[in-house]
This record gives C-alpha cells, structure tokens and sequence, in this order.
C-alpha cells in the first residue's frame, strides 16, 4: 500500500499560521513538538511531520475505510535526514508505516508505504486511468499489465504528486 503528500511551501505560508496558539499542540505529540522546537527550521519541520501524517494517513484509510481527523494518533519519528532526505516512521494504531521525504525550496513531497522495500519501488506516473472505489479511494488501472493497483494522489498550491508502487 502507498500513501504521499505535497506541501507547496509558499501555499502554506498563505493558508496557514502554524504559529498561532494551541496549532502545534492540537496536531503533534509532545515528542513532535520537542522536534519541531530544536530544529533548526521550525516551520519545515512542522509542515514535514504533518506530510508525513498525511501520507500514512492515506494508507491507514484504504486499509480501515474510515475518515476519521486523528493527527495525534499518527505518531512519527524521523530515522535519518541528511539535507534534502528524511526516513522516518509513522504508527497508528500498531500499524507501522515507512516514510521517505524530499525537501526542495519549493515543496515538501512525502512518500509512505507499509512495506520498507516497496519505498524502492515507487514510481510517480501521469494521474490518467485511475478510478476511485466508493469510498473515493484512488486506484490506477495499468493498461501494459491490465490490472489494478493502489496509487496515492495528492495536490497542494502548484504541485500534484501521483505515485504507485512498481510491480
């Protein structure tokens, strides 16, 4: 399963003020928070926490089939980060997922899967032939292998990521 998101940074800078009392205790952990309070960019680090929730949070929902707004039960924790690569973890609700993010000047593109080798395996493709089940969840129908597989779609400001896993 996969799961990704984008944040256009100048977007959020509009959209949102994560400065503003009681944002950063409402979505994040305390643990969280210590991360996004010591690092050296507050703001990214809060806008790459929340992508890396969401992109779990997309796979979580195609496994239960439940909308639910549950930021603090999608606890992350980041393994490595090098200047633009971050690794990290995401668990909810015992569910362990693998996240990989890309930081650029312009936008912050997390991938999650729930398999660790499947992050060697995604492929971003064109969003066409992808039909969404009636709980409005995303699927890809390959035409050169005539199946269907997960694909995870997301959009935000000037950015549209559509990734799937390579089969």
């Amino acid at each position: 399963m996969i799961g990704n998101d984008v944040i256009d940074i100048l977007q959020s800078r509009k959209e949102s003020n994560w400065q503003r009392k009681g944002f950063i205790e409402k979505l994040f952990t305390i643990e969280e928070q210590l991360l996004i309070s010591n690092a050296s960019n507050p703001e990214i680090m809060v806008w790459m926490l929340w992508s890396m929730k969401e992109a779990a949070y997309k796979i979580y929902n195609r496994k239960t089939k439940r909308r639910e707004y549950i930021p603090q039960k999608l606890v992350c924790s980041i393994i490595s980060q090098n200047k633009n690569l971050i690794t990290g973890n995401v668990i909810c609700s015992g569910n362990l997922y693998h996240t990989q993010t890309i930081l650029s000047d312009k936008n912050i593109h997390t991938i999650a899967v729930n398999l660790l080798e499947n992050l060697n395996h995604v492929i971003e493709i064109e969003k066409k032939s992808i039909i969404k089940d009636k709980n409005g969840i995303p699927y890809w129908i390959n035409s050169s292998s005539n199946t269907m597989q997960d694909v995870s779609i997301s959009h935000h400001g000037r950015f549209e990521k559509v990734v799937t896993i390579k089969s």
